[in-house]
């Protein structure tokens, strides 16, 4: 039997697959960014109002963006490493926060991953 859902997570859903389904590797990448930003937000604003469930879920869907975003770093060359450091750290951010919820680096995370985000954008 399928998980109920609020109408707001099942048009977020189907936007989401729809996008992923046309979208290219760079488009993807974006995507990923765009995802993770998001849920950052989510959760700390869940965290704000002390809306629990939303929080973890939020914070699930952060760990998925990092990892598709960790999965899809190839190569051996500086930039790969960097990434996968970067990428690497994002996680053990959300990982740490999991249990004991850290507002401050949430944000300072999301913030990141948004400047990087608009960066990747424009260039």
């Amino acid at each position: 039997m399928l998980k109920p859902c609020s109408p707001q997570e099942a048009y977020r859903r189907v936007d989401f697959d729809a996008r992923v389904a046309g979208a290219g590797p760079a488009e993807l990448v974006h995507l990923c960014y765009e995802h993770l930003v998001s849920a950052l937000g989510t959760a700390v604003h869940a965290d704000i109002y002390g809306d629990n469930c939303l929080k973890s879920r939020s914070m699930t869907r952060a760990l998925t963006a990092v990892t598709a975003l960790q999965m899809g770093v190839a190569g051996a060359d500086g930039m790969a490493v960097a990434l996968g450091q970067l990428y690497e750290g994002a996680r053990r951010t959300i990982l740490d926060s999991a249990l004991d919820f850290d507002a401050d680096a949430i944000g300072t995370l999301r913030t990141d991953f948004a400047e990087i985000g608009q960066a990747l954008k424009a260039g």
